[in-house]
Formats: structure tokens, sequence, C-alpha cells
């Protein structure tokens, strides 16, 4: 295993610079309102009952296949 991360370190540093990712550029840097506007989305287009009526049926199916 350690052969197979030596290998791995080796390829990943004789990347050529302009190949990795050093920097982003950042269009809007209102983060919070940026979650604002996600969650408020999220509510009013009825997502949040899917993601609650997934979870429950995800548990209750769980709980039927686990044996002991």
């Amino acid at each position: 295993m350690s052969h197979y991360s030596d290998l791995i370190s080796q390829l990943y540093w004789q990347l050529p610079v302009n190949l990795t990712a050093l920097a982003q550029t950042i269009t809007d840097p209102n983060v919070l309102g940026q979650i604002q506007k996600f969650w408020s989305h999220f509510i009013q287009t009825g997502q949040v009952w899917a993601l609650l009526i997934g979870l429950v049926i995800g548990y209750m199916i769980r709980n039927l296949t686990s044996y002991g």
C-alpha cells in the first residue's frame, strides 16, 4: 500500500502548476445572503416536505430491513 501512495504522490507533484486549482474567482461574497436566499427558495418550493417525507420513509425502511 505504501508503494501505491508513493506513486500517487509522485504523479501529483509532477503536474504542471497551471493544472492545479490555486485560486477561485468570487463573484458574490455575501455568503449569509446566499444561504438566506437558498433557504427561502427551499421552503417556498416545498422541497423541505420532500426531504422530511424521504427521511421518515427511509428510517422506516431501514428499521424494517435491519436484522436483530
